[in-house]
């Protein structure tokens, strides 16, 4: 049901849209995501945390001082933004991921915060979460973290997570709101881009 096709329909900008179809349609059979709803909404989703599927992993190349310092309290003003930059995306990840307890991460010099940067169709981030889902899927994500970044395993991730937060039967009601939480947390970022997203591959998957 997931095809090379509706995909490139649904995200122009895809690359290798066969790969990305041929893995998580595999994945998708595993899981609970079996009908038109779900698809549409499981799609939504990571086309948004992909950035229509153009990156699995997340962009640290930052090249605004006063945005990173706005986004990331571990950023300790305009200076330090600067200075972080200069050093690039390896030094801004391990600043702002290290040493957060929530993800499991060591310190800034552990290294964690960019070798468990979010990652794949998900976003997967921090050291505790790719433990976990490794558990999940039967592989050692915590000491093989690049596989998270690449098919096959990056749909089993996404389709792992997607089932283990209950997010078919929030699909099946239209609750798009729900499964954003769920997936991107309270703040649920881009809401307005899930919801828009979520409908049109509702269009081109019913077609």
């Amino acid at each position: 049901m997931i095809t090379a096709d509706k995909l490139l329909k649904f995200a122009p900008g895809i690359q290798d849209a066969a790969a990305h179809a041929a893995g998580m349609e595999a994945a998708r059979k595993e899981s609970t995501v079996d009908n038109l709803r779900r698809i549409c909404a499981f799609l939504g989703q990571i086309s948004v945390e992909t950035g229509g599927f153009r990156t699995m992993e997340e962009n640290m190349n930052y090249r605004d001082p006063a945005r990173l310092d706005a986004l990331f309290s571990r950023v300790k003003g305009i200076e330090d933004a600067k200075a972080l930059i200069a050093k690039g995306p390896q030094a801004i990840a391990n600043r702002v991921y290290g040493g957060r307890a929530d993800l499991g991460n060591g310190d800034e010099a552990s290294g964690d915060g960019w070798k468990y940067r979010g990652s794949g169709y998900k976003q997967l981030t921090g050291r505790f979460n790719y433990r976990e889902m490794g558990k999940l899927i039967g592989l050692d994500l915590e000491n093989h973290p690049d596989w998270v970044r690449v098919n096959p395993t990056a749909a089993k991730v996404a389709f792992a997570f997607w089932d283990a937060k209950k997010c078919s039967p929030l699909a099946d009601d239209g609750d798009i709101e729900a499964i954003t939480e769920r997936v991107n947390g309270p703040a649920k970022l881009a809401l307005v881009e899930r919801r828009a997203a979520t409908a049109r591959a509702l269009e081109i998957w019913a077609a």
